[in-house]
């Protein structure tokens, strides 16, 4: 089966951005990373070959696939490195000026039929698209966290998203092993609006002295079935990453 891109680019060598070039290297793609710290790009890299080692190791992967995933994967010393990709998809700070001004760069570097896809995770992405000379190659793109485990991945079409876009992406994350789910352009689209009230509500219960966090955390993992508990998902997210997503949602309604 054809990879449905075969040249993919990722912009952002933190823990999405990492993720999100290992499914695609995985699935068959060449990938760029980039990120603007040159040193993360090689952090990330080297993190991913020593990933490959341990599936390896673990049987889940045979020597000649993880030898085939290393092969596949480069670094991007610049954003023109990414000129030749099919799919470009940006993983960077959850800021709409950040992304926005990243777009526009790309928009003037790769063909004109590649592509735009942002991992999002609560802003808007016709916003996002706004300022794009052909807004119809973009949309929402929404991995999580750790994104090889974590197997649903938010396909959002923006106001003049053209659908063979979505149904690009749709059949990529398949081939990527994950299930893609149609969402719309609404804050926090589906798992981060329902997301918001198992943090938020967490921290009334902690603030009200009705239980402390490791006790939350234990009834809700051991007694209710979630992976992880609401503050065990918070420390693993970061505050600094899951407190602009609870502004952006609670501002955008």
């Amino acid at each position: 089966m054809q990879t449905q891109y075969n040249t993919v680019g990722v912009a952002g060598a933190g823990a999405m951005g990492r993720g999100i070039a290992q499914i695609a290297a995985q699935a068959g793609s060449r990938v760029r990373l980039y990120d603007t710290q040159p040193e993360a790009v090689q952090r990330a890299i080297a993190d991913l070959g020593a990933q490959w080692d341990r599936l390896l190791e673990k049987g889940r992967m045979d020597a000649e696939a993880v030898a085939a995933c290393k092969q596949r994967l480069h670094a991007a010393a610049s954003l023109q490195d990414l000129a030749d990709c099919r799919l470009v998809v940006e993983a960077v700070v959850e800021r709409l000026d950040v992304k926005k001004a990243l777009f526009a760069e790309l928009e003037g570097i790769v063909a004109a039929d590649a592509v735009l896809a942002t991992n999002t995770s609560s802003l808007s992405v016709t916003a996002i698209a706004a300022g794009l000379k052909h807004p119809q190659r973009f949309a929402g793109y929404h991995f999580f966290n750790p994104v090889p485990l974590m197997k649903v991945v938010e396909v959002i079409a923006g106001l003049k998203t053209d659908a063979a876009v979505c149904e690009g992406l749709t059949a990529y994350a398949r081939q990527m092993g994950h299930t893609p789910v149609q969402a719309g352009d609404t804050p926090g689209f589906i798992v981060n609006h329902a997301g918001r009230g198992y943090n938020t509500e967490a921290l009334r219960i902690v603030g009200e002295g009705v239980a402390d966090f490791a006790t939350i955390d234990r009834i809700l993992r051991d007694q209710v079935g979630f992976k992880l508990g609401p503050f065990e998902l918070m420390d693993l997210t970061g505050l600094d990453v899951s407190h602009p997503v609870m502004e952006s949602i609670y501002r955008q309604y």
